[in-house]
């Protein structure tokens, strides 16, 4: 460390180091405090985004609860639309693809069940991905349906394998093809998937077959 006898070496020294120094200091000090202005408009910027949603997700259940189905649908868009990247846009777009079930659209349900599947919370990505096969289910898309479930990424999806597995069980029912159903709800009750219809739906498939065996034990 530098020490100086005098205050005029002490002012000298200062110079020399703010002639040297100073800019960078000035601009370091202005882009910290701008950072900081950025950061906190950011967050208050969320903070209000968030609470707007809340209030418009909070109508949106008043309005479904008390059966206002046009006044529901508008508000789901809106949600959908303005904070498609908050909880609350999410959440109504599951709900916004129900009431279009319910009004029998389900052209209009799956294009949104398609776009929160391609969304970045793979979580409820996984959750409309499967809406969306029931909905293929429902309307005869059983090779689309299995094509889905196929293509899925095991490393975000593993969570709801069992989900799949059952899928994949109606979708060869509905083509006819037992044997391949049979493995797959077999597949999901193996990996512990709790469902109150799996045994069911085995069952079902395999007392035909059992039925067929006695048949043709000799004397029958």
């Amino acid at each position: 460390m530098e020490i100086y006898d005098t205050e005029e070496e002490q002012l000298d020294a200062l110079k020399r180091w703010w002639k040297e120094n100073g800019q960078s200091t000035i601009i370091g000090l202005i882009f910290g405090i701008a950072v900081t202005l950025a950061w906190n408009y950011w967050q208050g910027h969320k903070q209000a985004q968030s609470e707007q949603a809340s209030a418009l997700y909070g109508q949106l259940i008043q309005a479904i609860e008390t059966d206002k189905k046009d006044s529901a649908e508008k508000l789901a868009e809106r949600l959908n639309e303005q904070y498609p990247k908050t909880e609350y846009g999410v959440y109504s777009a599951l709900l916004l693809a129900k009431l279009k079930v319910q009004q029998g659209d389900l052209t209009k349900a799956k294009l949104i069940l398609k776009d929160m599947a391609a969304g970045s919370n793979k979580e409820l990505g996984n959750v409309a991905k499967i809406r969306l096969v029931r909905l293929m289910l429902a309307s005869g898309e059983y090779e689309q349906g299995l094509e889905l479930i196929n293509n899925l990424d095991p490393a975000t999806s593993s969570s709801f394998s069992g989900n799949y597995d059952e899928l994949v069980g109606d979708l060869y029912v509905a083509l006819d093809r037992l044997d391949q159903a049979r493995s797959s709800y077999q597949k999901a009750l193996e990996n512990g998937y709790k469902s109150p219809l799996l045994q069911i739906k085995i069952d079902d498939l395999t007392t035909p077959e059992k039925v067929g065996v006695q048949n043709n034990e000799p004397g029958k």
